[in-house]
């Protein structure tokens, strides 16, 4: 019972605290999980990046789901989760109550400016961390490269094209380089 209390605890401060969506997350849930509770690994943490980004819901809320299934089964998954959906859930039904006069407040609408900045920063720090546990191998950072020059060329000339689409060429992009590296080390291998 420690335990589940526990996860939910650690995912309700993280949901509490953290503005800016599941990539500010990141960051905290890194901090939490892998270097203070030593619940998964550095390795398992950027696995579950990529995982929860590509499966439907929010990265933050799927990211927790894995640690609590990880560490408790079904019940640590519904603790994480819901520690870090209720304290969200509680202060956006708070706010929506006094929307219309909420964001007149002139302190309120410049804290919202300050929190975009750290935001911002939590989101760089995330990727530079995981950035700097990546594998040193060519094909990774290959990858990573022209990720990022793809991302950067879209933005810059307004091409909307879908993420899903970017994932599945990334998942084929992959595959291919798998099977075509697959047959060369069943071959190695034999000798």
């Amino acid at each position: 019972m420690n335990l589940l209390l526990e996860l939910f605890l650690n995912f309700a401060k993280i949901g509490l605290f953290t503005f800016g969506g599941g990539y500010a997350m990141i960051a905290l849930i890194e901090n939490a999980c892998v270097e203070k509770k030593q619940w998964i690994t550095h390795d398992e943490m950027m696995n579950i990046t990529v995982i929860a980004e590509s499966t439907p819901g929010p990265i933050a809320i799927n990211c927790a789901t894995y640690v609590g299934y990880k560490q408790k089964g079904f019940a640590g998954a519904l603790a994480a989760t819901v520690g870090m959906i209720l304290p969200s859930f509680c202060i956006i039904y708070v706010i929506s109550v006094f929307l219309d006069r909420f964001l007149e407040i002139g302190w309120i609408a410049h804290a919202f400016q300050g929190i975009k900045i750290a935001v911002g920063i939590l989101i760089l720090d995330a990727a530079l961390k995981m950035l700097q546990k990546m594998q040193k191998k060519p094909m990774p950072r290959a990858f990573m490269l022209c990720a990022f020059a793809a991302m950067l060329l879209i933005n810059i000339f307004s091409v909307r094209i879908s993420s899903i689409i970017l994932m599945l060429t990334a998942g084929l992009v992959s595959l291919i380089l798998f099977a075509v590296k697959k047959p060369a080390v069943k071959g190695g291998a034999g000798k």
